[in-house]
């Protein structure tokens, strides 16, 4: 993932974010030693800021749409209150077992159940309401995730969507791989939508986070 804020700031901002548990250190270290584009995971400011948003919507039922190594998981799961819980689906069997064995050996182990198999049938199978959701995976399917989810939003629950800015690469305009084009034709879906209220951050490689209008 290319830089899309200065790195000095990047980095700036990371120190000054409170630092992660020692099963999150663990967990990360054990990601870039051993899959493939270690990248996607959230790491230091993206984990916190999830754990904040979490925390300060009271969410208490959190779906995720892309566990990989369970990164995201382990730190919303610290902004839960008692008796809360997330879903997280995964379709590679890989990034599943190793994101199972990190929550095991965690705090959290009884908040977080990982779903393999496809997301959108997993979301088909789960009642909601959702206090918040986190879709972090296949870009190109990022529209059918968003209308999957948003009749299950509770009705101040929160979606954000991960990798909306996309490195900067949503401007260049001679990138018309699927992915890039998937992530242009939602950020204008989300925009564009009367049901709902967005606003669209720098965050790390961009954070859309959206509500329900009204």
């Amino acid at each position: 993932m290319s830089d899309i804020i200065d790195p000095e700031v990047e980095a700036y901002a990371s120190e000054h974010t409170t630092a992660p548990p020692d099963y999150l250190e663990a967990l990360a270290a054990e990601t870039r030693a051993t899959l493939q584009a270690p990248g996607m995971m959230v790491g230091r400011l993206e984990g916190r800021f999830l754990e904040l948003m979490v925390f300060a919507a009271g969410a208490r039922s959190v779906l995720e749409i892309g566990t990989f190594s369970g990164y995201s998981s382990l730190s919303m799961a610290a902004g839960l209150p008692p008796g809360g819980f997330i879903v997280t689906c995964e379709i590679n069997p890989i990034h599943a077992e190793m994101a199972r064995r990190h929550i095991a050996a965690s705090p959290y182990a009884d908040r977080i159940e990982v779903r393999l198999g496809s997301a959108l049938e997993t979301i088909d199978s789960l009642p909601g309401p959702f206090d918040l959701v986190f879709i972090d995976a296949d870009k190109g399917n990022y529209p059918a995730y968003y209308e999957a989810v948003l009749p299950k939003l509770a009705p101040r629950g929160v979606i954000l969507a991960d990798n909306t800015l996309w490195s900067g690469r949503i401007l260049d305009t001679d990138d018309t791989s699927v992915d890039t084009e998937a992530l242009r034709a939602f950020n204008d879906q989300v925009a564009t939508d009367p049901r709902v209220v967005a606003v669209q951050t720098t965050v790390r490689d961009g954070v859309t986070i959206i509500r329900r209008a009204g």
